[in-house]
């Protein structure tokens, strides 16, 4: 009987040889500098605009600004109930004596990766896993692969724990790639910059009861922490896809077409309760931290996780069962 061990370093040297995830530190290479210069052109666009670099007064104005929008009889309701909780948390920012805006490049990594997990992590999570086991149907390889004295379950395993490790590397790269090339533009430091998160959603009302401050850095782990479970789900789902496609194309495809669906979904589902229930719509699990308003009214942290496990184990159900009986020989 083959132990686990080499089974998985076989599939993380097999995944670099097809050399996607260069492709995808690539990507981010190539991205991540026009996002910091957009960032460079919002921060001056600000200190145009508000002729100050003092933080109180540009938030005071964001203040105003949302308020007049909220006046507005061409603003949507929905667009109101937004533009309410984000006043709410300015006002609250002001009164704690926190900037919430502050520039760095911690800063920049931070709301780049919580912007990321929605949709650009979980595409480049679906590049890489989405042809696992249905790009070895096309080669033939799948039929050397078991014709070792290896557990069909111990094969999958392997390739699982293989992507769940290439999340956690997809994660690093993002936050590293994004730090030290915004960093470069915004300074490195803020680490220690106090972040206030606890703040829950009561019907339009923000409450600030339980809000508490933390260190960047701390919320900095929590968040990577959501999205990398986020990007596991994601991981895990495209492997149930490749094991019952056998086409490469055809599982990429239906992974990124529902990605993007649920991108879609999430800003327009809020009067339809039962889309709680998919699991793109509870990717966002790092908005919980700050308050932001969820896709459905009465969605929370803990609902969207468990929504999230719930998916990952049916598909991992699915794809053990799928794989251990399927006749692959054929």
């Amino acid at each position: 009987m083959v132990s686990l061990y080499p089974l998985v370093q076989n599939e993380m040297i097999k995944m670099l040889k097809k050399r996607r995830f260069l492709v995808v530190v690539l990507i981010l290479a190539i991205l991540i500098p026009m996002f910091t210069y957009a960032q460079m052109k919002v921060a001056e666009n600000y200190r145009k605009q508000f002729g100050t670099e003092d933080w109180r007064v540009t938030t005071q104005q964001q203040i105003i600004d949302y308020t007049n929008r909220l006046n507005s009889n061409r603003v949507a309701e929905e667009w109101k109930k937004i533009l309410r909780v984000e006043v709410q948390r300015l006002q609250y920012a002001l009164e704690q004596n926190v900037n919430p805006q502050w520039p760095s490049g911690v800063t920049f990594m931070r709301d780049f990766v919580q912007n990321s997990v929605s949709l650009f992590i979980p595409l480049l999570i679906a590049v890489m896993a989405s042809d696992i086991i249905s790009s070895e149907h096309s080669t033939g390889t799948i039929k050397l692969l078991l014709t070792r004295p290896v557990q069909r379950w111990k094969i999958l395993m392997s390739k699982w724990v293989t992507l769940i490790l290439f999340v956690g590397l997809i994660l690093l790269s993002t936050a590293i790639l994004s730090y030290l090339i915004s960093g470069a533009v915004f300074g490195y430091s803020g680490w220690n910059m106090p972040v206030l998160i606890g703040y829950q959603l009561i019907g339009d009302e923000l409450s600030t009861a339980n809000v508490h401050a933390i260190p960047q850095w701390q919320f900095i782990l929590m968040e990577i922490g959501l999205a990398w479970f986020s990007g596991v789900i994601v991981a895990t789902l495209s492997l149930m896809v490749s094991v019952l496609v056998r086409s490469t194309a055809a599982s990429m495809g239906i992974m990124l077409a529902t990605l993007i669906a649920g991108t879609i979904l999430t800003n327009m589902v809020s009067t339809w309760e039962s889309a709680k229930y998919l699991f793109m719509v509870n990717l966002e699990t790092i908005n919980y931290l700050t308050g932001s308003i969820p896709p459905v009214p009465g969605m929370t942290l803990t609902f969207s996780l468990a929504t999230l496990a719930v998916w990952g184990v049916a598909a991992l159900i699915i794809a053990f069962t799928v794989f251990t009986r399927k006749d692959i020989m054929n």
